[in-house]
């Protein structure tokens, strides 16, 4: 009963996130008092996909250095550059593209991770590089804005480390030792949290919609329609980049999310700080948006190794 649920759930993932989110434009009081809860939401996802994962998976991902360089070198050059040239393409006003820029010279976001792990995608991969953009972040980050802007900002780098730690390397590093330890005591229940993260980010998305409603309300087009061709550059020039430096089609789509996926909630922060809280409506958007584009991308993806996995059976 409870395997035939969790199919369910992993078939009709791109479903049950449309459906939560639907219902969290129309009642969002349903899903934002997730808010407080939401490191903690990703901290279980995180623990879950430890408990998949062996340490011999991470030196791997560490002896593959050169797509680690090559994911956070897009990042902090092809988001930013895109950023700029969209938002003169789109005509957007001036407070629109200093958000877009803010968002677009952030690091990964730990919603990645999460993606990588439901897309089938090299997990450790996606977590070594989103630790290494985020350590890189409180130099680049203000960095690419001052060359754009000629504007200053500060990152406290110890607040932006301990986040990644605890959200994503603490619970990570528990669900490895507890399945080294248990090893095959555990295996009986690990097909469970593929179920479980699925949920718990498509209940993520939801408060993500409710806490914007009254932005997404407003629903202002050539911004939103700027911040997904944002994401679908991230995304493609990740995927195209990685296959041309010769990577696996699955590292390749590693580096698709890791490039495509920023932290907006870091982006969202700095803008209202540094600039306006106009200048966070892209940042409010990228949020939103890239987890919806994840999931389509995780879903497809799912879908071709599960049919590669079905042609090397036969």
């Amino acid at each position: 009963m409870i395997s035939t649920l969790c199919r369910a759930v992993e078939k009709h993932f791109l479903l049950l996130a449309v459906v939560l989110s639907c219902i969290a434009f129309l009642e969002p009081a349903l899903f934002t008092w997730m808010k407080p809860h939401i490191a903690l939401s990703l901290g279980i996802i995180m623990f879950g996909m430890g408990l998949t994962l062996e340490f011999s998976d991470f030196a791997a991902a560490v002896r593959n250095y050169k797509a680690v360089g090559l994911g956070v070198l897009l990042q902090y050059t092809v988001m930013p550059a895109l950023a700029v040239g969209l938002s003169s393409l789109c005509g957007l006003p001036k407070e629109a593209l200093i958000g877009m820029v803010v968002v677009g010279a952030c690091p990964g976001g730990t919603a990645s991770n999460v993606i990588a792990h439901l897309a089938k995608a090299n997990v450790a991969l996606s977590v070594t590089m989103t630790l290494v953009s985020t350590c890189l972040a409180p130099l680049l980050t203000p960095l690419i804005i001052y060359a754009i802007f000629n504007q200053q900002i500060e990152i406290p780098f110890l607040p932006m480390v301990k986040s990644v730690f605890w959200i994503v390397i603490f619970p990570l590093v528990d669900g490895l030792v507890l399945r080294r330890v248990l090893r095959s005591r555990l295996d009986p229940l690990l097909h469970i949290f593929p179920s479980i993260s699925i949920i718990v980010i498509s209940m993520l998305i939801a408060c993500i919609i409710g806490l914007n409603h009254d932005m997404l309300a407003s629903f202002p087009l050539l911004v939103f329609v700027a911040v997904i061709l944002h994401n679908a550059g991230g995304l493609g020039a990740g995927y195209g980049v990685g296959r041309l430096a010769g990577f696996t089609h699955r590292d390749s789509v590693t580096l698709a999310i890791e490039v495509g996926m920023q932290n907006s909630g870091l982006g969202v922060a700095l803008a209202t700080k540094y600039f306006g809280i106009a200048s966070a409506l892209p940042g409010a958007l990228f949020s939103l948006w890239h987890n919806i584009s994840g999931i389509l991308l995780a879903n497809r993806n799912r879908v071709i190794s599960s049919g590669e996995s079905d042609e090397k059976q036969s």
